[in-house]
């Protein structure tokens, strides 16, 4: 007597699970460019992107080192850092996460556990307890998060406090 066992591969086709990495780059450098000009360097010990899925991202579960590069001040990057980054490729949506330190241009620096920056409406945002630290020395806490245009140009606390000196607030009356 014999016996076999035979399985149909063809039942399990709509089965598949598509969630999974379809590149891994470790030790990342990555490098933008708009018309030559660098926009950004991106540093990471390892990228995972997730492209077989209905929507696309890109993780950086190991933590992501970004300089990004404005052309008004092209010597003077700014910088972000963090221990966990994803990007939503059709949202255009970034998010960053764990001890999040973001340094501007004009060396104003905000420290945070989370981040989100919408791409499309160039809107930067969070609900946490933002600490930052004026070019002058002066801090300022927002208990209740921020909303901030992408290049920090404007930003918006909530129920802040903090130290500064009065003749910045009295340049601002002017």
């Amino acid at each position: 007597m014999v016996t076999s066992c035979e399985e149909d591969l063809t039942n399990n086709r709509g089965k598949n699970n598509k969630n999974f990495a379809s590149q891994i780059i470790n030790n990342a450098n990555i490098i933008q460019r708009d018309s030559g000009f660098v926009t950004m360097r991106a540093k990471a010990p390892i990228i995972e992107k997730y492209e077989l899925i209905d929507s696309p991202y890109t993780v950086a579960r190991k933590g992501v080192n970004i300089l990004f590069f404005d052309k008004k001040k092209p010597k003077t990057p700014g910088t972000i850092k963090a221990k966990y980054a994803k990007f939503y490729d059709y949202k255009q949506f970034y998010e960053a996460r764990g001890d999040v330190r973001i340094t501007t241009n004009e060396n104003e620096r905000f420290a945070m556990q989370s981040v989100f920056w919408d791409q499309r409406k160039k809107r930067i945002y969070t609900k946490d307890t933002v600490y930052v630290t004026m070019k002058d020395g002066s801090t300022l806490i927002g208990a209740h998060g921020m909303t901030a245009k992408d290049d920090f140009s404007e930003y918006v606390f909530y129920e802040n406090s903090g130290d500064f000196t009065t003749d910045k607030l009295s340049e601002k009356q002017k």
